[in-house]
């Protein structure tokens, strides 16, 4: 495999997080204000910016098992 090919993978895969993520930030229930503050940061500084994101980004994220459709019997 040439090494041109070993970057387009990796820039092709650093665009799909980066959408994953504007999608899960656009999606959340934060303020417009913090949205429009991720999204920039993660459009404008992709590498560094989908890592802040993922260590403090999406706190609310992960609900499990324990959301309220789940507890109906």
């Amino acid at each position: 495999m040439q090494i041109e090919y070993v970057w387009i993978v990796l820039a092709a895969l650093l665009v799909l997080s980066e959408l994953w993520a504007i999608n899960c930030v656009l999606r959340s229930g934060s303020r417009s204000e913090t949205k429009l503050l991720w999204v920039v940061v993660i459009v404008f500084a992709p590498l560094l910016g989908l890592i802040l994101w993922a260590v403090t980004g999406p706190k609310g994220a992960t609900k499990g098992a324990s959301g309220p459709e789940h507890s109906k019997t």
